[in-house]
């Protein structure tokens, strides 16, 4: 019986750990999509300003793509926040299942 407690635990431990990499690599990934983000919204302002200024077609163009671009990616931090979620989530059940197991 101590025997498949102890192989239950390692194997809970292993996932804990493979889920902490997980998370990690999500984290550090939506942290550079943050700094992207931020830098096409700016890039969009700027788009939106020539635009308004200029009052020609090209530059109306030009904001709309920048738009376009910055909202494309809004979506996918919108979507890497969400994984991380998730995966915070796991991580917390997985951490609770291991503390079952170590309680009596």
């Amino acid at each position: 019986m101590r025997r498949l407690l102890s192989d239950s635990r390692q194997r809970g431990e292993k996932r804990l750990f493979d889920a902490n990499a997980r998370l990690e690599r999500a984290r550090a990934e939506l942290a550079i999509s943050e700094e992207q983000l931020a830098a096409l919204e700016d890039a969009a302002d700027e788009a939106r300003v020539r635009s308004l200024v200029s009052e020609t077609p090209l530059a109306e163009r030009e904001c709309q793509e920048a738009k376009r671009h910055a909202d494309t990616l809004r979506r996918a931090v919108d979507s890497a926040r969400a994984s991380v979620r998730e995966l915070e989530q796991a991580q917390d059940e997985l951490i609770g299942g291991l503390i079952e197991k170590m309680v009596p």
